[in-house]
């Protein structure tokens, strides 16, 4: 690649007609005087104007072609003499701080602003960290109260819920500091401003600080990376009562005598189970069924899990409206009034972007207020770029890091994609429901004729010896190829699992070749070769560990 930072090595022409075209397309942008040489497959920059390099290498991708900047060609160069790229970063979660330290490694000058009183986004503060703490405490409770193996007698398990609560949030104030602050505190390239963002224009934010004083902020690239929160229902009788989110019951004072759970996907369950476990009583009320998003059988199987362990599961059976009175919740359903002391409701998330004026900027969102994005994480507006749960990908936390990464790359001039066309998932129940690629409706649905297999976990030696047979492993397989396309799991570790699964697919394995690994024994994970040998075998009729 040319040291020149005003030469810019362009792939893909393949006649001087495209480099005549090319040469058009640049003269469009302002103030860009450039040449173009099919021959030498670059172009030569002869003047910029107000435009920056990378808004240049931009143009030429956006008209089919592809381009890198030399590595002295991060760096903003404009009319009055350059400075560095300016990025600007609203949200300060995982695909904010992941864009802001991949665009100052390369060169850019960060600003992040954040509204809250504290960094660090959903995962650390109220998601992932203190939800999968609350988590491992219950699996700790339930495993002490009801033990599977015998000759180990139970304790009785007195709680203490204020010492629960204190240790958890102890190890997200911990993380929040290590993975956050101290990387704002290292990086002289990044400089945080407390603040809520709105746009002026394309090119400039309006910041409002916690004292109301205002200022505007211009940049030459944009991150959006606000996150989401969760989504009220517009339910009769809910406004005003004292319900909680997730937010709320993860810092809760103390259980509840009863818990009411209004949905029935992934935060509904995970919590559900937890606060049950904890020695809560819990009723779930599902609009529809048990992860209706998901193949039934994994719903199916985790409801039969919950009902064994003394949760109700109400499917089928919307809230009509809610009363509160006296300390108690009363809901209205089709199956009659339905009460507790407290109400959890997880019916989704909502983008956070209501508040951005995006119409200034020239920023384009779908139905529900999420911003779209291309697989370079750009916004319909030029030098905007979007990551995270504010956007239409999916709603997970690497998903964000991964997505904030390549804008980073991106903003800087480089050419980075993100692939989710492998995206494993995980639900921190016990068991656990894990995920990756297709299932057997989404595989026909795309015209592949499928073979699939479903093996009990009762065939896992693994879970034989854990006395714990719940659940099974399921994997789909292009007809007659057997080539891998997805898997479904419902076992304890299934999160551990998954991942094995995922990258089977993504090296297009077949079932034979998976058939044919190494596994150790005794492992979940063990549960993968031992399906996909159910494609050819009988596993009832194998020794232990066959191969």
């Amino acid at each position: 690649m040319s040291a020149n930072p005003r030469v810019i090595p362009v792939t893909g022409m393949t006649c001087d007609q495209c480099a005549t075209t090319l040469e058009h397309t640049l003269a469009a942008l302002p103030g860009v005087q450039a040449r173009v040489s099919y021959p030498k497959a670059h172009v030569l920059i002869e003047a910029l104007g107000p435009t920056t390099l990378p808004e240049v290498v931009a143009a030429i991708r956006d008209a089919g072609y592809g381009a890198r900047l030399p590595e002295s060609g991060a760096r903003h160069v404009a009319a009055n003499g350059g400075g560095d790229l300016h990025v600007a970063i609203i949200g300060s979660g995982a695909a904010a701080f992941a864009c802001a330290i991949s665009a100052s490694e390369r060169g850019a000058r960060v600003t992040m602003i954040e509204a809250g009183p504290v960094i660090g986004g959903t995962c650390v503060n109220t998601g992932c960290v203190p939800s999968k703490i609350l988590i491992r405490a219950a699996q700790a409770a339930h495993d002490e109260a009801a033990p599977r193996i015998q000759g180990i007698a139970a304790p009785g398990g007195v709680i203490d819920w204020e010492r629960l609560i204190r240790q958890q949030q102890a190890r997200v104030d911990a993380l929040r500091q290590a993975k956050y602050q101290d990387i704002l505190d290292r990086n002289p390239r990044i400089t945080l401003k407390p603040a809520a963002a709105r746009f002026l224009s394309p090119r400039a934010l309006a910041l409002v600080d916690r004292a109301g004083r205002e200022e505007s902020l211009e940049a030459d690239r944009f991150l959006i990376a606000t996150g989401a929160s969760p989504a009220i229902p517009a339910l009769p009788g809910l406004a005003g009562t004292p319900f909680w989110t997730s937010t709320e019951a993860l810092v809760a004072p103390q259980a509840p005598e009863h818990l009411l759970v209004l949905g029935a996907s992934v935060v509904a369950l995970e919590l559900a189970q937890a606060f049950r476990r904890l020695g809560s009583q819990v009723t779930i009320l599902a609009r529809g069924r048990v992860l209706s998003r998901m193949d039934a059988d994994l719903g199916a199987g985790l409801q039969a899990v919950f009902e064994q362990e003394g949760i109700r599961v109400l499917t089928a059976c919307p809230a009509s409206a809610v009363r509160y009175q006296k300390d108690t919740f009363t809901l209205d359903t089709p199956l009659g009034l339905v009460s507790g002391d407290r109400l959890l409701v997880a019916t989704g998330r909502k983008p956070n972007t209501d508040h951005l004026d995006l119409a200034k900027a020239g920023v384009r969102t779908d139905a529900h207020g999420a911003i779209t994005v291309d697989t370079h994480l750009r916004t319909s507006a030029s030098g905007i770029y979007a990551a995270g749960d504010c956007g239409t990908l999916p709603p997970f936390v690497y998903v964000a890091a991964a997505s904030g990464t390549r804008a980073g790359i991106n903003m800087t001039g480089g050419d980075s994609t993100l692939d989710l066309r492998v995206m494993p998932t995980v639900i921190f129940t016990d068991p656990q429901v894990a995920t990756v690629g297709l299932t057997e409706t989404a595989a026909r649905a795309q015209g592949l004729t499928t073979e699939v297999r479903t093996l009990a976990l009762a065939h896992v030696p693994r879970a034989q010896v854990n006395f714990d047979e719940r659940g099974f492993i399921r994997l789909v397989a292009e007809s007659p190829s057997g080539r891998i396309v997805g898997a479904q799991v419902l076992a304890a570790e299934g999160g551990e699992v998954i991942q094995t699964a995922a990258l089977a697919i993504r090296n297009a394995m077949t079932v034979t070749d998976l058939a044919d690994q190494l596994f150790p024994y005794l492992t979940m994970v063990e549960g993968l070769k031992l399906c996909a040998q159910t494609f050819t075998k009988d596993v009832t009729a194998l020794s232990c560990c066959a191969g």
